[in-house]
């Protein structure tokens, strides 16, 4: 399998992974970004064993899973979206991940099935919770299980978008993830955000847990995470890929967009892998207007 071309050059300037994934650089009262008065319901739901976190908020009749990237949770990973998606239109669900958050107990592990145990969870949380049929906003590791999941739930899953993505993991990939391993290297401010969840001592465990987790995927043939499950999403999706993201070469979206059927791919040139904070009025605005077709 030949080898994604990208750089690591951002990461040799002190930039780490959280940067792109708490810097919230778009504030919820930004100019676009709407802001809706309703009530946030947090809760617990028992799933598959585990006592899964979730938030809710909105009224509309097409609901939305919003689900969070590695270690992340709907609190730290969808503010905006969480605040400013349209109310009226959507009724929009996060959820923590088991082991992430406040999905704890358990402590989170990486078997070699970890997106396919996440995705039967998110399935089955959304199923409990009495939605027969949503659509999936999945970034990142969310992303992932996003796609697992509308593979094997196509009567379920409405429409399906994914950023930061990948549907299988390459030596190139691994030198990425190896490059941020120290959390030690990263600055107070990047490393806050997770040790407040974490532990000062539990986050740097998790993470290198994660980086192990992850990078084991090349074992297999092709380093396929999810590829032969692509051909078998046939729900509408939307492909985003932030053109300056340094943790998702181009050749990843690129993938998916050629291995789902009708798929399409929506190009940000200025956005990075937290493209959804970064640009968050337009990321909604997109979103928004594709679910809506």
């Amino acid at each position: 399998m030949a080898a994604c071309a990208t750089t690591l050059r951002v990461w040799r300037r002190g930039m780490t992974l959280r940067s792109f994934c708490t810097k919230r650089s778009t504030p919820f009262n930004a100019p676009g970004v709407k802001l809706y008065s309703v009530s946030m319901k947090a809760a617990k739901q028992n799933i598959n064993g585990v006592d899964l976190f979730y938030q809710q908020t909105g009224t509309g009749q097409h609901t939305v899973m919003l689900l969070p990237g590695a270690l992340g949770s709907g609190k730290t990973d969808f503010g905006p979206q969480l605040e400013s998606l349209n109310k009226d239109l959507f009724t929009v669900v996060s959820w923590d991940p088991r082991g992430y958050g406040n999905s704890r107990p358990p402590e989170r592990d990486y078997p070699l099935d970890f997106f396919e145990r996440d995705a039967k969870d998110a399935v089955d949380l959304m199923l409990a919770l009495n939605f027969k049929q949503f659509s999936m906003l999945g970034w990142s590791d969310g992303g992932i299980t996003a796609l697992i999941a509308a593979a094997r739930n196509p009567a379920v899953v409405r429409k399906l978008v994914v950023w930061g993505s990948n549907a299988y993991v390459s030596e190139q990939d691994v030198k990425i993830y190896n490059a941020i391993r120290d959390v030690s290297a990263w600055s107070a401010r990047m490393r806050k955000p997770m040790e407040d969840m974490y532990g000062a001592q539990g986050f740097p465990k998790i993470w290198g847990a994660w980086v192990d987790g992850i990078s084991q995927f090349t074992q297999r043939p092709d380093g396929d995470i999810c590829r032969e499950l692509l051909p078998l999403i046939s729900c509408p999706t939307l492909i985003v890929h932030g053109e300056k993201d340094p943790m998702v070469p181009a050749c990843h979206p690129q993938y998916l967009l050629k291995h789902i059927r009708g798929s399409r791919l929506h190009l940000m040139p200025e956005g990075k892998h937290n493209l959804h904070l970064r640009f968050a009025a337009e990321f909604n605005r997109l979103v928004e207007e594709f679910l809506c077709e």
